[in-house]
């Protein structure tokens, strides 16, 4: 067994593990850490002994504790990333360029200088490239970022009136389906199910397990099935509560009533009529092509 150490540099950025060698780490010790960027200031979030089999290659070394300089050097460099970035959409405008830059950052030893920047399509930089290690007198990379990786460096607020998880706690984005719109009978509607970044919202993801293993004993709509008064068509289902909307059809009468899940029997045929209908009458259709973009990374 030996110990490693889980170190995030960004607020809600992924947890990349180093060795501690013989440093006594604390939780929330902030330390400098050797990357393939270069030194980097980062904070300790996990502490613990794994196999020595599990582990991946080779890990990267633990320098030393961030002391006072180190801190106030990791201030410095954000502080004199805002002033690049400045720079930057200056010379991005000058070379008439399609592209929206979103942030800056300073490795700790200022061996590099990396932008991050949005655009519809590739974008030849490499003027711009050019002009700002002239200015910079560093490495100089610039980053293409999707539009999430946007939302998570910016922020806002979703439409539950809180901060968007990917800007307070998320560290990586799950995959996100329509599907899953639909295993939680929510409207398909594009502007309802999607974040400010354009994409089907990540909170889809949070209840998708138990949506997917109460909906395998949930009946379909249109479904006919046994109970203590006969057979009924299921008009709807509602799957947190597990209660299920039922049809009776007395002659030329028609009795709605609300039933336990333990209270039917499936019998896996279908209400034809019914299904026609109720097709007929579902007037919400959107462009199956907006809905596939919204999966879109």
């Amino acid at each position: 067994m030996i110990e490693i150490a889980g170190i995030r540099f960004k607020r809600t950025g992924k947890i990349y593990y180093f060795d501690p060698i013989d440093i006594d780490l604390k939780i929330d010790d902030y330390v400098i850490v050797e990357t393939v960027r270069g030194l980097e200031f980062g904070t300790v979030k996990l502490l613990k002994k794994v196999e020595e089999e599990s582990i991946k290659g080779e890990l990267k070394p633990v320098i030393r504790i961030a002391n006072q300089e180190d801190e106030n050097i990791n201030v410095e460099n954000r502080n004199k990333a805002k002033e690049a970035i400045i720079i930057c959409e200056q010379k991005v405008k000058e070379h008439g360029l399609d592209m929206k830059l979103i942030s800056c950052e300073y490795t700790f030893d200022r061996s590099k200088l990396l932008f991050y920047f949005t655009s519809e399509g590739r974008v030849d930089f490499r003027e711009l490239v050019r002009d700002l290690a002239a200015i910079f007198k560093t490495r100089i990379e610039l980053r293409q970022i999707g539009v999430r990786d946007q939302a998570k460096f910016v922020g806002g607020l979703g439409c539950c009136g809180r901060p968007t998880c990917c800007s307070t706690f998320l560290s990586e984005f799950s995959p996100v389906s329509i599907k899953m719109a639909k295993d939680q009978n929510l409207s398909l509607n594009p502007t309802k199910i999607s974040g400010i970044c354009g994409r089907l919202m990540c909170c889809l993801k949070y209840e998708q397990e138990g949506y997917e293993c109460i909906n395998k004993k949930m009946p379909r709509a249109g479904e006919i099935v046994k109970t203590n008064r006969g057979k009924a068509t299921v008009v709807s289902t509602y799957t947190i509560q597990e209660l299920v909307k039922v049809m009776y059809e007395f002659e030329e009468e028609k009795e709605i009533a609300y039933l336990e899940l333990d209270e039917i029997k499936r019998t896996r045929e279908f209400n034809k009529t019914f299904i026609a209908e109720s097709i007929s009458l579902n007037v919400e259709e959107y462009d199956e092509s907006e809905l596939v973009e919204l999966e879109r990374d």
